[in-house]
């Protein structure tokens, strides 16, 4: 079985792995590491993808996430540089960009009152 977790950030790197792909490889910058983490989640779950994502990918209709995974572990491979996320999302519109923007929020502690 699969975690419902592992799909959806898989699914979110899926999406930012097409909008770095339609970049021209000239202005395309470095496949970013926090892909890796995802990809190593699913690359030995032989669970079909949805048929967007196959196609998204550049795969078959019936592909696995491993196969997914596979995709993204090729566009990292060989890199001797990674970008740091501000660099990463000048050139492509990452959604993580969006959560690493937030500010600190106060904590609420009151459950743990003694």
């Amino acid at each position: 079985m699969m975690h419902p977790a592992a799909k959806l950030q898989f699914e979110r790197v899926v999406d930012e792995f097409v909008r770095w792909r339609v970049l021209g490889e000239d202005e395309r910058p470095p496949a970013p590491a926090w892909w890796w983490g995802p990809a190593m989640e699913v690359r030995d779950i032989s669970f079909k993808l949805p048929p967007g994502s196959s196609a998204r990918l550049g795969l078959s209709d019936g592909a696995s996430y491993a196969a997914g995974a596979k995709v993204l572990f090729q566009s990292l491979a060989g890199q001797t540089f990674q970008p740091w996320p501000y660099d990463f999302s000048r050139k492509v519109d990452s959604t993580d960009s969006d959560v690493r923007d937030l500010h600190p929020q106060p904590s609420d502690d009151s459950a743990f009152q003694a």
